[in-house]
C-alpha cells in the first residue's frame, strides 16, 4: 500500500468513528493546560488531573506561581515524576510570563519554546489546543503508533512530526494528533498491541509484516 494511500484510510476511519478528540488532561484556561502539560512529562495523564486541582487553585494566575518558594510548588506535585526539576519549571517558566509575556501564553512554538520545561512537543500542545494551529505535537504513543501504521519510518520525533505534517491536511492536523495518542494508549500499547480488536489492520505496516511472517 502507497503511504498517500495508508493516510487516506487512516484518517477517513478517525474521521468518521471518532469525529471528536481531545486531550484527556483537565483545564480551564491556558495557563492551567501548560502547567498540565509541563507536568505530563513522563508521567500518566490520570496521575496528572489528581494532582492539579489543588495546584491550580494555590496558583491560579501567572504572578501567583513567580512569586512561590520551590517548597511550595514541590508540596503539590511530589507524586509526578520528576517534581523537583518540574518545581523549578513551574516557577521559572512563571516568572519568564511575567517578565517577558505580560503574563499571556505565547502563541508561537518559538516563544513557547523560550519557557523553561517546555520543548518542542508541549510547545506544539499549547499551540494546537489552545490556538488551533497546525502543530504536530510528537509524544512516544505518536511516534509509535505512527511507526507502527507506516505512517512514518522514522528515528527520532522531529522525523515523526516532519512526515506527518507531508500527508496530514492541515485542517485534520491538530485532531490527528489526539487520535495517534488516544489510539496507542488504549489499542496500539506499547507491551502487547492490541491488534485483535484494532480497527487499523487492514492499513497496518506492522500487522502486514506479521501475517506474512506468521504464514512462514
Amino acid at each position: 500500500m502507497r503511504k498517500k494511500e495508508r493516510f487516506e484510510h487512516i484518517i477517513n476511519y478517525f474521521k468518521t468513528n471518532q469525529p471528536i478528540a481531545e486531550t484527556e488532561l483537565h483545564y480551564e484556561n491556558p495557563f492551567q493546560l501548560l502547567i498540565a502539560v509541563i507536568l505530563s512529562a513522563q508521567c500518566t495523564d490520570k496521575r496528572i488531573n489528581l494532582v492539579t486541582p489543588e495546584l491550580f487553585k494555590a496558583f491560579p494566575n501567572p504572578k501567583k506561581l513567580a512569586d512561590a518558594e520551590f517548597n511550595e510548588v514541590f508540596y503539590y506535585i511530589k507524586s509526578v515524576s520528576y517534581p523537583s526539576n518540574k518545581s523549578k519549571h513551574l516557577i521559572g517558566m512563571a516568572q519568564m510570563l511575567v517578565k517577558d509575556f505580560k503574563n499571556k501564553i505565547p502563541e508561537s512554538t518559538e516563544d513557547l519554546m523560550k519557557l523553561p520545561g517546555v520543548g518542542r512537543k508541549t510547545a506544539n500542545v499549547i499551540t494546537s489546543v489552545i490556538f488551533n494551529q497546525p502543530s504536530m505535537a510528537v509524544d512516544t504513543h505518536v511516534f509509535r503508533v505512527s511507526n507502527r501504521l507506516g505512517l512514518t519510518t522514522s528515528k527520532t520525533p522531529l522525523q515523526t512530526e516532519n512526515q506527518l505534517l507531508q500527508y496530514i491536511p492541515e485542517e485534520f492536523v491538530a485532531i490527528a494528533h489526539h487520535w495517534l495518542i488516544l489510539h496507542g494508549r488504549y489499542t496500539c500499547t506499547a507491551r502487547s498491541p492490541k491488534c485483535n480488536i484494532c480497527p487499523l489492520t487492514d492499513y497496518c505496516n506492522s500487522y502486514s509484516k506479521f501475517k506474512k511472517a506468521a504464514l512462514k
